[in-house]
């Protein structure tokens, strides 16, 4: 029998905030994958630290490239795209040949992950089942201690990467945000937020439900670069009773 390939959403960073499924999948693993940059322990596979059953093999996904390269470079897409291919023939030959391999994903495995580009190469070659997660977002907006929206506000999950006519667009029509991706982009984003009239109302999160956490409103934060694990949201002022 062919084995599965599971993508295991670990949720935010919080091991604790882990599923039941997604925990109990990974203390029973022969095989476990993760994404990585290369010279790096890997932000998933430091969330599991001491989960992995002894005598699992492991198998670290180096990403060839992550920020040395501009999005819309052609060589880009090319550099992933091969990477991607190679992940998947290996992960595919460990199903075919009877194994089932545990897929660490950060956050959740649908959600801006890498683990989509596998699921679409794997999907049609072997049975791929994904374990949702709590996802970053979700643990910035807590972090704040307000409700994201109420009553009728309609969310938008915006990123930084977007140019910033699209941005200060698409944050204008927005009840309550959620901007993502932002890291260099900071400054655009910052200029968008202001063009939509939202500027003051925005709150930083970084490393939520990680180690690190801090939360401030952005207009006291003095920085031109943000870290990877950083989201920018703008709480609802929806109906309430």
């Amino acid at each position: 029998m062919s084995g599965v390939i599971y993508g295991v959403g670990l949720g935010p960073g919080d091991p604790d905030l882990m599923s039941v499924k997604a925990d109990r999948l990974l203390r029973n693993a022969k095989h476990v994958a993760f994404f990585r940059k290369a010279g790096r322990a890997g932000r998933a596979r430091g969330i599991v630290e001491g989960m992995i059953p002894e005598g699992a093999v492991e198998f670290p996904m180096e990403y060839p490239v992550t920020t040395e390269i501009p999005l819309d470079d052609p060589r880009y897409n090319e550099v992933l795209s091969g990477f991607y291919a190679e992940v998947t023939a290996h992960l595919a030959k460990l199903a075919e040949g009877g194994d089932d391999v545990v897929v660490l994903c950060e956050g959740d495995p649908f959600f801006y992950g890498s683990f989509m580009h596998l699921y679409e190469r794997l999907k049609d070659r072997c049975e791929v089942q994904v374990v949702p997660a709590i996802t970053g977002m979700s643990a910035a907006w807590t972090a704040t201690g307000a409700p994201i929206t109420w009553g009728d506000d309609v969310l938008s999950v915006v990123m930084g990467t977007l140019n910033e006519d699209a941005l200060a667009d698409a944050m204008g029509r927005a009840d309550a945000l959620v901007v993502m991706k932002i890291g260099r982009n900071l400054a655009k984003v910052r200029r968008a937020l202001e063009a939509a009239g939202k500027a003051e109302r925005a709150v930083l999160v970084q490393y939520a439900a990680m180690a690190g956490q801090t939360v401030c409103p952005l207009v006291e934060f003095d920085g031109d670069v943000l870290p990877y694990f950083s989201i920018i949201v703008v709480h609802g002022q929806g109906r309430r009773p």
